[in-house]
């Protein structure tokens, strides 16, 4: 410790309790290591504050001694923006205890929730008063609203919805000065000015501590029909969803991609999960549609678009779900994708974001370049194709140790990122910067934006304690 940090730290135990000040290794393990087991972190302290004001008291002690600090949620981040670096000069600020629904309206359809509210809650609270939060992904029971709103998290239903950006009406935020601004206003028109919501959402708490928000609901779906369509390949895929964007519209809420490779995966690990087709096709579809109308509706709408395209060779095959148990059955061959990968051994992965009229191109292109400088490289890719956004992971080839794969990283990811850039594409589609694709961004944003960028983060924290490290 530094000569001030005995007295900064009294001071939070005088702020917060001594329970909520942490020190001892044991109790701040689970704060410092990432999502996913590649990067643990040192911390000063985790300080676990219990209320806005107490947040804003954080922050100004922090501005205070000059002690850098990192928000994090339900610490579920991909990029390694949610951790320390190993330096141990910064606290971890946790925001877990903030985790109240402060009220919902049903009329305006909003929800005003703490932002250390698990998004799986915030779903049943809205769900509770007969609405829909749509916001759904695979870490739903531990991540949190204000981690969502930091990174702007996507999920499976951004076709429909629209990111976290787009599901925010109003935020409550401590500035890196510990000041409270509270913007939570629940108006979907307010043109009054600089839209400040927006410089904190994705800003990855590197500009402000976000604490509570204002969010969208809609109106419950009457029925929600499932259906895995086969086909020949990511063209054929394009070509889907323009049939049943064109048939369905709105109604289409769901449109995921994965190659033969991820269910192969999936059934290698997971024996237990169904098994739609007798014969292994090229890639799948995972379709969904939610009507505001019936059941009857939504099963005779989907049932005709496939049969579309099925007339259309389109499609080879589709199975569509008779009940609710087959829907989960279908959605848990897409979310056990990330699961198989983990178990099957290390990746290099990617999460990309492209326009949808390039995505056929991008994977047959960017694969015939993998395979001509890895040969036998194994690609997982799967994603959201409905909004653009893959993840296009690299696997070894059989037999090639993890640790003699991983030395290629730096390589693949160029061959990757280099070929997303080229088709106006973007090396971050909904997990963010963090620390993991810093040195990558100021490859790929120009000196301009660069710029911009770092003058409003000199504007907000001039002191440069805010998340230091992840982004810029």
């Amino acid at each position: 410790m530094s000569h001030s940090d005995p007295a900064f730290l009294a001071h939070c135990r005088a702020l917060l309790g001594q329970a909520h000040v942490l020190t001892d290794d044991a109790d701040t393990a689970p704060f410092l290591t990432d999502w996913r087991g590649r990067f643990t972190g040192r911390a000063l302290a985790v300080l676990r504050p219990a209320s806005v004001e107490q947040v804003a008291g954080v922050v100004r002690a922090c501005a205070e001694w000059r002690v850098a600090l990192v928000p994090q949620g339900g610490n579920t981040g991909l990029v390694l923006g949610s951790v320390p670096d190993d330096s141990g000069s910064a606290v971890v600020l946790s925001l877990a205890r903030l985790n109240r629904v402060r009220g919902v309206d049903a009329v305006n359809r909003t929800i005003t929730v703490d932002a250390g509210c698990i998004l799986q809650h915030v779903q049943e609270a809205a769900a509770q008063a007969g609405c829909l939060f749509p916001l759904s992904l695979a870490a739903e029971g531990s991540c949190t609203i204000g981690g969502n709103l930091s990174t702007n998290a996507g999920g499976t239903a951004v076709l429909r919805y629209g990111n976290t950006r787009e599901l925010c009406l109003g935020l409550e935020v401590v500035t890196p000065q510990g000041e409270l601004w509270s913007g939570l206003r629940g108006l979907r028109k307010d043109n009054t000015g600089y839209d400040l919501r927006d410089l904190f959402i994705g800003a990855e708490g590197t500009l402000g501590v976000i604490t509570g928000a204002v969010l969208k609901l809609y109106p419950q779906p009457k029925a929600c029909i499932t259906a895995l369509a086969a086909l020949p390949s990511p063209a054929h895929a394009l070509r889907l969803l323009t049939l049943m964007q064109d048939r369905c519209g709105a109604s289409l809420t769901g449109f995921e991609l994965m190659s033969r490779y991820c269910l192969e995966l999936v059934a290698a690990h997971f024996p237990q999960l169904p098994k739609p087709f007798a014969a292994p096709h090229a890639q799948y579809v995972l379709l969904e549609l939610s009507s505001s109308q019936s059941e009857a509706h939504a099963v005779e709408l989907l049932e005709t678009s496939i049969g579309a395209a099925l007339e259309a060779d389109i499609i080879e095959d589709a199975v569509v779900a008779a009940s609710v148990a087959q829907s989960a059955g279908l959605w848990q061959l897409r979310e056990h994708i990330p699961l198989a990968q983990a178990a099957a051994g290390k990746n290099i992965k990617h999460d990309v974001s492209l326009p949808i009229s390039s995505l056929a191109d991008f994977i047959a292109g960017t694969a015939a370049q993998l395979e001509r400088a890895f040969p036998g490289a194994q690609l997982v890719c799967f994603g959201h194709l409905g909004d653009g956004n893959l993840h296009y992971n690299v696997a070894p080839p059989p037999g090639t140790p993890d640790r003699q794969f991983l030395a290629n990283q730096d390589a693949i990811n160029r061959i990757v990122h280099d070929s997303a850039d080229s088709y106006g594409g973007s090396i971050s589609a909904e997990h963010g910067i963090g620390a993991l694709k810093r040195d990558e961004l100021a490859r790929y944003k120009s000196p301009l934006e660069l710029r911009l960028m770092r003058a409003v983060k000199t504007a907000l924290d001039p002191l440069g304690i805010m998340n230091p490290g992840k982004i810029l």
